[in-house]
C-alpha cells in the first residue's frame, strides 16, 4: 500500500454517551496506512456531545493527528447539514479522501456531498488501496456473489467502509492530536428539512447489528421463539438479527431485519438459526467471514453457502451450544 501526499479525513460516529463507535477504529487504522506523513484528520460532529479527553486520546492512539469539532448553526443529524459541514472541512484541510462508516445516514450524506463537490463515491466497500495514484475500493455485489474493484478517478474520493473490514490497531507512543473547532454556517437549502423528533431504540446491551463482529440470526424455524437466538447471542457477545419473515410476523422488530431491504452485514461470524437462506436474506449476509447454519431441513439453501452446518432441531442444538460455550469460557 502506497501512502498519498494529501491528508485523509475520517468522520467519527459516536454514541449518545460520547463513545467512539467500533467501526471508526477501523477507519482510522486504514486512514493512517493511506495518509502516511500527510496526516489523518478526525471530524467530530458536535451534536450536543463533546469529545472527552479520553476519546481524544483514543483517536490519537489510532492515528488521528488532528481532531476537528464541527459546530454548525443547524442540526448535524440531518444529512444535508452534515454534507455541507464536511464539504467545508474537506476544503479547509485539503483532504483528498473522506472515510465514513457505511450506514444509511452516512451514505445519504455522502451522496449529497458527492453532488456538491463532484467527488467519486464507493459505498459498502470492504477494502481500500492506492494503485497508481488512484484509490481503488473492493466490494462485493450481486448478493455477495461477485467481488469487484472500483477505481475512483475524481480528485476527491469518498468511501463508505463496511464494519469488520479492517483489523483496528493502535500506534505505540502516538503524539496527542491537535484539537480545533470548525464552525459552519449552512445554506438555506440545507435548512429545508427540520428534525422534529428522534427516537432511540431501548438499550439491549448487545452490539449494534450493522457493526457487530458476531451475529446470530433467527428465521422461520424459530416459530416466533427468539429466546434461544438471544441466549446464544448473549453468550457470544453478539447481535441479534432476523429474516424478513420473522419481522413481518412481528416476532422481532423490523430494525433486526437482515437482507436486501434490511440491514446489510459482514460480521466475522454469522450464525443462522432456523434460517432457510432465501435470496433476499443471503443478499444481506453472504459477505460474512464464517457462516454457520443450524436447520432441521438438510436441503435448506443456506447450507450451500455455509462453512459449517448442523442438521437438527434448533431448540435442542442451540441450548447445547450455548451451554458448552459457557463451560469453555469458565
Amino acid at each position: 500500500m502506497t501512502a498519498v501526499t494529501a491528508p485523509v479525513l475520517v468522520l467519527v460516529d459516536h454514541t449518545e454517551a460520547g463513545a467512539v463507535r467500533a467501526p471508526v477504529r477501523e477507519l482510522l487504522t486504514l486512514a493512517r496506512q493511506l495518509a502516511g506523513d500527510a496526516g489523518v484528520h478526525a471530524a467530530w460532529a458536535v451534536d450536543g456531545v463533546e469529545p472527552s479527553a479520553e476519546v481524544v486520546a483514543e483517536l490519537g492512539a489510532l492515528g488521528a493527528t488532528h481532531v476537528h469539532r464541527i459546530v454548525a448553526d443547524a442540526d448535524l443529524h440531518l444529512s444535508g447539514v452534515l454534507a455541507e459541514a464536511l464539504a467545508s472541512l474537506l476544503d479547509a484541510t485539503g483532504a483528498g479522501l473522506l472515510l465514513v462508516v457505511s450506514s444509511f445516514e452516512n451514505k445519504e450524506a455522502a451522496a449529497r456531498l458527492a453532488v456538491s463537490t463532484g467527488a467519486g463515491v464507493v459505498t459498502d466497500a470492504d477494502g481500500l488501496t492506492l494503485v497508481d495514484g488512484r484509490y481503488v475500493a473492493s466490494k462485493t455485489v450481486f448478493a455477495g456473489t461477485w467481488t469487484t474493484a472500483c477505481a475512483i478517478t475524481a480528485p476527491l474520493a469518498i468511501v463508505a467502509l463496511k464494519p469488520n473490514s479492517v483489523q483496528p490497531a493502535a500506534v505505540d507512543s502516538a503524539p496527542a492530536p491537535q484539537i480545533g473547532e470548525h464552525a459552519v454556517a449552512v445554506s438555506d437549502k440545507a435548512r429545508r428539512v427540520t428534525l422534529v423528533e428522534r427516537t432511540e431504540r431501548p438499550a439491549s446491551g448487545r452490539p449494534d447489528l450493522g457493526s457487530a463482529s458476531i451475529v446470530v440470526a433467527g428465521g422461520r424455524g424459530t416459530e416466533g421463539d427468539f429466546s434461544v437466538v438471544e441466549e446464544l447471542a448473549d453468550v457470544l457477545g453478539g447481535a441479534v438479527g432476523a429474516t424478513r419473515v420473522a419481522t413481518d410476523e412481528g416476532w422481532i422488530g423490523h430494525d433486526a431485519q437482515i437482507g436486501q431491504t434490511g440491514v446489510t452485514i459482514a460480521p466475522r461470524v454469522y450464525i443462522g438459526v432456523g434460517v432457510s437462506g432465501a435470496v433476499h436474506h443471503r443478499g444481506g449476509m453472504q459477505a460474512s467471514g464464517t457462516i454457520v447454519a443450524i436447520n432441521s431441513d438438510p436441503d435448506a439453501p443456506i447450507f450451500e453457502i455455509a462453512d459449517f452446518g448442523v442438521v437438527g432441531d434448533l431448540f435442542t442444538v442451540v441450548p447445547q451450544a450455548a451451554a458448552e460455550i459457557r463451560r469453555l469460557k469458565g
